[in-house]
């Protein structure tokens, strides 16, 4: 992509960030489109961060940081489809003619519809905490451990209407240790996840 672009707004490919909490891999995310100039290189910025949840730490993460956030409360809408529409409309006021928004799910605790899955088809990703396709849901970590496994590790993929199955983009493993805990594995491997979060976003972005 040339320097002249980069320079043209409406070429601007915009990341749109969807949180629930503390927002690490969001906050990974955008130390990286800063320290690795993604706007001048790629044409590409972290234009929003959305989060269901008003006391969502990552949101001043991201205020701090100047860019725009939103606060679409999910407890506020009577059906999952309903605050799905808005979340929709949320979105893509960041779609450009020539550039629709890349959507980013960073610890976003939410099922979406099929119908927003199919909205966003092709350009909605996900990091899920294992190796998929195994231990797709919740409890990941203890799940492993229970099984025995010796290696863990998380899956950036691709999202589809079918819960932690899309396309796979990225993967890092860690050891499983003997002495392991939930919460020990997990942190293991959330250092993994703020390497190739960035990683995965940056591939696709920079075409």
């Amino acid at each position: 992509m040339s320097e002249a672009c980069c320079d043209n707004p409406k070429l601007m490919k915009n990341i749109v960030i969807l949180i629930s909490g503390g927002g690490s891999n969001m906050a990974a995310i955008v130390r990286a489109a800063q320290t690795q100039s993604w706007e001048k290189r790629f044409g590409a910025r972290v234009a929003a961060v959305i989060s269901n949840r008003p006391d969502a730490q990552g949101l001043v993460f991201a205020q701090k940081q100047g860019i725009p956030t939103q606060t679409i409360d999910h407890t506020s809408f009577a059906s999952r489809a309903s605050f799905d529409q808005a979340l929709s409309v949320a979105i893509s006021q960041y779609d450009l003619p020539t550039q629709p928004a890349l959507v980013v799910l960073a610890g976003f605790m939410r099922i979406l519809t099929p119908a927003f899955v199919a909205q966003f088809e092709g350009r909605l990703i996900n990091i899920h905490p294992s190796i998929l396709p195994a231990f797709p849901g919740l409890h990941t970590h203890q799940r492993a451990i229970d099984a025995g496994c010796m290696f863990a590790g998380a899956t950036v993929h691709r999202v589809t209407a079918e819960l932690d199955f899309g396309p796979i983009l990225a993967q890092a493993v860690v050891p499983v240790l003997a002495n392991d805990t939930e919460q020990s594995l997990a942190a293991r491997v959330l250092t993994q996840e703020h390497l190739i979060y960035p990683s995965a976003v940056r591939a696709l972005i920079s075409g």
